[in-house]
């Protein structure tokens, strides 16, 4: 699986519509509490925005949702992986990330041969609250080495300035929330991302 360096994550199909046609060419929907209904309006509006505009689309969590709305990929935690039909998301052609924070996560995460593994939080997030501390660039070179040549994605507490160190420490692609979402403009930061993570292209 080819993960472009700069890998957007937002919990609304209005992100998507408002940042992909900037150049955004990987996204993860993250939508939490909602009806199945709105679930469902808001993947068919994403994957219409993504198709537009050749951005790959990753749902987050809701497998049977992605297999259902013929989505490419899906994203799962630790927990939801537990939950998960396996056999349903590969016999359905999705391919698969998993996320990490701890040496029996990746053990856990590589038994069920992802497409990609994703480590954080690599520094402090304000995102949700995490009973792992941060786990630094030495963890996530330790990481690159644990999982060879499978793509590696970086999150957390990931800015402009943070950019940098997270590639040289082995990640494929650096993941973004809040300094995007949060930020004054998000354009302006959208199209900042863009240019700062075209050197890893």
């Amino acid at each position: 699986m080819k993960l472009d360096p700069f890998y957007l994550i937002v919990d609304r199909a209005q992100w998507i519509e408002r940042l992909v046609p900037l150049g955004v060419k990987l996204v993860q929907l993250r939508i939490k509490e909602r009806s199945d209904e709105d679930l469902r309006a808001e993947i068919r509006r994403a994957k219409a925005v993504c198709a537009a505009h050749r951005c790959q689309l990753i749902v987050n969590d809701y497998w049977q949702v992605a297999i259902d709305e013929a989505c490419d990929c899906v994203h799962l935690g630790q927990e939801d992986l537990a939950a998960a039909d396996l056999g349903a998301i590969r016999a359905a052609g999705l391919q698969l990330g998993v996320s990490t924070h701890d040496e029996a996560e990746l053990e856990t995460a590589l038994a069920v041969e992802p497409d990609y593994v994703a480590l954080g939080p690599v520094y402090p997030t304000i995102l949700k609250k995490m009973k792992w501390a941060p786990q630094g660039l030495e963890r996530l070179s330790a990481w690159r080495e644990r999982v060879g040549t499978l793509p590696l994605v970086a999150i957390g507490g990931l800015n402009r300035e943070r950019i940098d160190g997270v590639f040289a420490h082995g990640a494929d692609s650096a993941a973004v929330v809040t300094d995007i979402t949060l930020n004054a403009d998000p354009e302006a930061r959208t199209r900042e991302w863009i240019r700062k993570t075209a050197a890893w292209r």
